[in-house]
């Protein structure tokens, strides 16, 4: 466990203790961002880039992009919270139960738990989706191109993903659209929604052979086909 550092906002100047979220490596071990000493900056507008930080690992060496860490001020500043040398920005980067039987799990090639981060915001459903594809075997994980007119785009190689995080159930025209995409980019389409699927958009997702995933607010997506159970025991 990291040991709290104090941070003191700029803007009101109120002090607080901080300490770096834990994220899993692929070998298993806990990894965390290194603080460095330097002064919190607010957070004006996001990019990409500037929304993950490339962390290593102690224990087995390998290198992978972690959500950049940010700290809430009470007086409603965001704070990015600067790391050490070493960890270096890269450029790159209550919902409805499944109802379906899932399928018996059983994965060729176990990984360790997924480890979910707490949904308070779209931007936390973001990074939640984000660390469970690249937890899945996508490692390239980056924010699409173009802006859909619902939700937020995420590929990687062979993939296409869509994440709605507003309290509105996607709908068969939102499936269609993204299944159309992933289609046009020869690439798997999943779907990730907070707050499930309209009932025939689950009915063509089936046909279409769309992965669906409800998001809980621990931040842990939840199989809601049959395709999707698949994706999970087979990973990337």
């Amino acid at each position: 466990m990291a040991e709290s550092v104090p941070v003191r906002c700029p803007v009101c100047r109120r002090e607080q203790l901080y300490a770096p979220p834990s994220y899993p490596c692929t070998c298993g071990a806990p990894v965390q961002p290194p603080m460095a000493r330097s002064a919190p900056q607010p957070v004006t507008h996001r990019t990409w880039a500037d929304d993950w930080v490339s962390v290593q690992c102690e224990a087995c060496g390998r290198k992978d992009e972690w959500p950049q860490p940010e700290l809430g001020c009470a007086c409603g500043t965001v704070l990015r919270i600067p790391v050490a040398e070493g960890a270096t920005t890269h450029g790159r980067p209550a919902p409805s139960l499944p109802v379906h039987i899932p399928l018996p799990r059983t994965s060729s090639s176990p990984r360790p738990a997924f480890q979910p981060v707490t949904i308070r915001s779209a931007r936390d459903a973001i990074t939640a989706v984000a660390l469970y594809l690249r937890w899945l075997g996508y490692r390239d994980i980056r924010s699409a191109e173009h802006r859909t007119s619902s939700g937020i785009g995420l590929v990687a190689t062979g993939l296409v993903a869509q994440v709605e995080p507003s309290l509105r159930p996607a709908t068969l025209r939102d499936v269609e659209c993204l299944w159309l995409t992933g289609t046009a980019e020869s690439a798997l389409s999943v779907y990730f929604s907070l707050s499930g699927y309209v009932a025939d958009a689950r009915v063509r997702a089936d046909e279409l052979g769309v992965p669906l995933f409800v998001v809980d607010l621990t931040g842990t997506p939840q199989p809601v086909n049959s395709r999707a159970d698949e994706l999970y025991s087979a990973g990337a």
